[in-house]
Parts: C-alpha cells; structure tokens; sequence
C-alpha cells in the first residue's frame, strides 16, 4: 500500500493510528481539548468545527485553527464540519460548506480535510481540488446511522470517493447484528486489496461494532478513532486503552506475516 503521509505520520502504513476528536463549543473548551491530548498516544487531531458555536464566522474559525497549529505543534490536523444529515451537530447550506472548507484548506493551518462525498458531484469535486491546490489532503467520508447497506452499496460508496478524488476513504455505518459488523469488514478486505493507494477507514457504530474500532489493521483500515473524556460517535473508546489493543493485534499481526514470508521462502 502507498501511504499518505501527513507531516511526519504516515497514514496506511504500519499500526493504525489513533484520531482523537475535539468537540468543544468555546474556544476555551477547545483549547481545554487540545491540552488534554498531551502525553498521550494521539496520532491526528480531529477539530469537529460543527460542534463550535461561532462556526458561522470564518475569522473565529481561523483564530481557533491557529490556537490549536500553535498547542498541536507538528501534528496532523483534521478540520471536518460534520453535517446534520450524517449525525453532525448542525445543518449547512452546501455553498456555506463549500466556503467553510476551501477556506480553512487555504489557511495553510490544517493538514487534512473531511469531505462528504453526497452533497454532490460538483461541490465535492470543487472543495477536493481547492483542497489538493492547497497541499491539504482528503478524507472523502459517508456516515450511515441507519443500518449497514448491502456489501454492493458499501463497495460503490468507497469507488465514489475515490473516483472524485479523495486520498482516503472513509465509510462509517450503524449495525443491527454482528452480521453486519462481520459484512463491513469483508468489504474493507476488498477495497483495501482493489484500491492499494488509497488507505481505508471504517468503523461499525455502537457497541457491537466497537471491534472494528480494533481489529482494523487486519482487514486493512489505517486509522481509528478514540476519545479522551466526549467522544464524537457512538461506540468510541478511550485512546489508552485503544493505544494498548492495536499493539497487542500489532504484534500478532506481524508474526503472522514473518511466518508467512518465511514459508514462501
């Protein structure tokens, strides 16, 4: 697989990294947010720009964003305003989502972008490629909280992100059973094998599919998210102990794949 390196973390390579989201509402509770994560196993910071209450404003959306380039240092900031209509806190008129996220791309102060690949064709392809003009990388995403679609559905939801031009694929849906957590999984195995240069991320909701919060690196999901203190989604778990799972799946992993290779041999 071709990773996606984001300042010194490479995304689609090696252990999965761990994504922590901000929710926060003022600038004080971000900031508060933001100091929280130090010390701890955190590879990207999400900032959830939906859940800030001056997001209307660009300039209070910038001055946020520089707060948090200055707490982060030289880690990976993600900038997503998840929409009403795929479990954000607020709805947005897409040429308002279009303005909110060509401009933060453009601040020069965020190193990834969340992408909704339904809010159509045109504006979806118009913020990606202000995005890449920008040397800022996209998550083209799609969340279900309805159910997990058929394995057809899920499969023609990755090929749409990557056809309008996201670098990583995001897909999160709602299980009814362990069936469709198991379903989710297989489908990542085969994009992830389909599609080598664009790393995956998927999560099954809820406490049923909180192991796919775990088990990704096997079936070829490169990051997952975690929290410290609110999480942003159903099913999250707290980054230490997430931290502690990937290693221990990690290191099997990897025997397994020496043990392979030395059979081949």
């Amino acid at each position: 697989m071709k990773p996606v390196i984001v300042r010194n973390v490479a995304i689609g390579e090696g252990i999965p990294k761990i994504c922590v989201p901000i929710v926060g509402r003022t600038r004080e509770e971000i900031a508060a947010a933001a100091e929280a994560l130090k010390g701890l196993p955190v590879d990207v910071v999400e900032w959830r720009v939906d859940w800030f209450k001056e997001s209307g404003e660009f300039i209070a959306v910038k001055e946020v964003l520089e707060i948090l380039r200055k707490m982060l240092g030289d880690m990976p900031l993600l900038f997503t305003f998840r929409t009403a209509a795929e479990g954000g806190e607020k709805a947005i008129e897409g040429e308002a989502y279009r303005e909110l996220a060509v401009k933060a791309a453009q601040t020069g102060l965020i190193d990834l972008l969340d992408v909704e690949v339904f809010l159509g064709d045109e504006l979806v392809k118009a913020v990606i490629g202000a995005a890449h003009s920008a040397h800022v990388a996209v998550i083209g995403s799609n969340h279900d909280f309805d159910g997990t679609p058929s394995d057809e559905d899920m499969m023609t939801r990755f090929k749409k992100m990557r056809d309008l031009g996201a670098d990583i694929l995001k897909l999160a849906v709602m299980p009814r059973d362990r069936k469709d957590v198991l379903r989710l999984l297989t489908v990542t195995e085969t994009i992830d094998r389909e599609s080598p240069d664009h790393p995956v991320i998927i999560m099954s909701m809820s406490g049923t599919g909180a192991i796919s919060r775990l088990c990704g690196e096997v079936f070829g999901s490169a990051l997952t998210f975690g929290c410290v203190g609110r999480g942003s989604a159903p099913g999250q778990i707290e980054v230490r102990e997430l931290a502690e799972v990937l290693k221990v799946i990690h290191g099997g992993y990897d025997d397994d794949i020496q043990t392979a290779s030395h059979r081949g041999r």
